[in-house]
C-alpha cells in the first residue's frame, strides 16, 4: 500500500486555504489607514482644522470596542456562505460602500458627514477583523497554525501598505476622491476571498441566545487553570519590542539622522524584513511547534534589543542603524507570528469571535503599559542603559512560559 507523501513546508503556504487567509490579510490591513493617518492627510492638504483633525481619531472606537461586537458574530448565522464567510461578505460590501462614500464626502465643509463615514468604515472594518480572525482559527490545522497566522500578518501588513504609503503617493497625481474610490475597489481582493473560500468545519456548536454568545465565552475561559496566568503572558511576551520601538524614533533623531534617514531604512530594510521575519517564523513553527516557537522567538526579539543598545554606543553610524533595524524587525515579525499563533490555539471554537477579540483587546494593554514610562526611562537612564531595560523586559513573559503545559492542557479544545 503506498505512504502518502509527507508535506514540504512550500505546501503548507502554496495551499488555496492558505492562499485565502493571506488575501483576507490584505482585505482587514486595508481600511485602517483610511480612517487615520491617510485620511488625516487629506484634511491636513484641504487646510482642515488641527483640532478637527484631532477629534477624528475618536472615528477609531470600533477597533477599542471588537469584544463587544464578537458575540453576535458568534450567535447568529448569515443565510448565506455560512457561519464565518457570511458575515465576512456582509461586512466587505459595507467597506466598498463606505469607502466609496467617503470619497464623495468633503471633511472641511462637511465634518460631520465624514467623520460619520469614517466611523462607520472604522465599525464594518473592526467587524470584518473580528470574523476574519475567528475564520482563519476554525480554518487552519494544528500543523497550519503557523503558517496561517503569518500569510494573515503578512497579508495585513500588505494592506496597510496599500492604504498607507501607496495613498499618500498616489494623492500627489490624482484627487483624494480618485484615491478613495480606489482603495474601495482594492476591497473586490477579500470579496473574492469570501466568494471562494472554504468554510470552516466546526463539530463544536455555537451559542443558542444572545445571551450565551456573551456570558459563556468568558465564563468558559476564566474557569480555565492558569486563566489569569495566561492574560499576563499575552500583556508581557512582546513588552520588550514595545518599549524598545517607542523611543526609537526620537533616538536615531538624538543622534544625528535625519528624518528622511529613519523613514527610507524603517519603511524599507524595517518592512521587508518583517515580512521575511513574519514568513520565516511561519516556516519554522511547522517543524519547531508552538511552544519552542514561542521560546526561541521570545528570545530572539528580546536579545534582538542589543543591536540598538549597540547602536547607542557607537554613535552615529549608517551600517549599524540599518542593522538594528533589520535584526529587530526580522525577529520581532517571528515572534508576532509565534504570538499570533498562540492566540489561534488558545480559542474555544464555539466561540472563536468573541475569545479571541478578548485576548487582541489584552493585548492592547501591552502598549499601554510598556509605552506610558518610556519618556521618563529615557531621560532617567540613557540611551545604552534604557535599550538594555528593554533587552530584560522579556524576563517576565518567558518566566511565565515556563507555565505553557499547563495552559495547553486547561482547556478542553486543546
Amino acid at each position: 500500500m503506498a505512504t502518502r507523501p509527507r508535506s514540504t513546508l512550500l505546501d503548507f503556504f502554496i495551499r488555496w486555504r492558505m492562499v485565502v487567509v493571506l488575501l483576507l490579510g490584505f482585505s482587514s490591513g486595508l481600511p485602517l489607514a483610511l480612517t487615520a493617518t491617510t485620511l488625516q492627510a487629506w484634511m491636513k492638504s484641504e487646510n482642515a482644522d488641527l483640532t478637527v483633525i484631532g477629534l477624528f481619531s475618536l472615528v477609531a472606537l470600533p477597533y477599542v470596542l471588537k469584544v463587544l461586537l464578537a458575540p453576535a458574530m458568534d450567535r447568529f448565522m448569515p443565510p448565506f456562505l455560512g457561519r464565518r464567510r457570511g458575515w465576512m461578505l456582509i461586512s466587505q460590501l459595507a467597506l466598498v460602500f463606505t469607502i466609496a462614500a467617503m470619497a464623495f464626502s468633503n471633511p472641511v465643509h462637511s465634518p460631520v458627514a465624514t467623520a460619520l463615514l469614517a466611523f462607520l468604515t472604522a465599525f464594518f472594518s473592526a467587524s470584518q477583523d473580528i470574523v476574519v480572525d475567528a475564520y482563519r482559527t476554525e480554518l487552519a490545522t494544528k500543523e497550519e497554525v503557523g503558517p496561517a497566522a503569518a500569510l494573515y500578518i503578512t497579508g495585513y501588513r500588505f494592506g496597510m501598505l496599500m492604504s498607507g504609503a501607496a495613498a499618500l503617493i498616489l494623492s500627489d497625481h490624482v484627487s483624494w476622491r480618485v484615491v478613495y474610490l480606489l482603495m474601495a475597489a482594492a476591497m473586490v481582493v477579500g470579496i473574492v476571498a469570501s466568494v471562494f473560500a472554504p468554510e470552516p468545519v466546526v463539530a463544536a456548536k455555537p451559542p443558542r441566545t444572545i445571551t450565551e454568545a456573551v456570558v459563556l465565552p468568558f465564563v468558559e475561559y476564566f474557569r480555565r487553570h492558569g486563566a489569569l496566568e495566561v492574560l499576563a503572558f499575552i500583556i508581557l511576551y512582546k513588552i520588550d519590542v514595545v518599549i524598545a520601538m517607542a523611543m526609537t524614533t526620537p533616538f536615531l533623531l538624538d543622534i544625528g539622522f535625519t528624518k528622511t534617514d529613519i523613514g527610507a531604512v524603517t519603511k524599507g530594510f524595517g518592512l521587508i524584513a518583517t515580512i521575511l521575519g513574519t514568513l520565516a517564523g511561519g516556516a519554522l513553527m511547522v517543524k519547531l511547534g508552538l511552544k519552542r516557537s514561542l521560546w526561541i522567538f521570545g528570545l530572539s526579539q528580546g536579545i534582538s534589543g542589543f543591536s540598538f543598545m549597540l547602536l547607542a554606543h557607537v554613535g552615529h553610524d549608517y551600517p549599524t542603524m540599518v542593522a538594528a533595524i533589520t535584526i529587530e524587525s526580522f525577529c520581532s515579525g517571528m515572534g508576532t507570528a509565534a504570538f499570533t499563533a498562540f492566540l489561534m490555539s488558545i480559542c474555544d471554537k464555539r466561540f472563536t469571535a468573541t475569545q479571541y477579540a478578548l485576548f487582541t483587546s489584552v493585548m492592547g494593554l501591552s502598549r499601554v503599559i510598556g509605552s506610558a514610562p518610556t519618556g521618563y526611562l529615557a531621560k532617567a537612564l540613557g540611551w545604552e542603559q534604557y535599550f538594555l531595560l528593554s533587552v530584560l523586559a522579556m524576563i517576565p513573559g518567558l518566566l511565565l512560559l515556563t507555565l505553557y503545559s499547563k495552559w495547553r492542557f486547561a482547556s478542553s479544545v486543546q
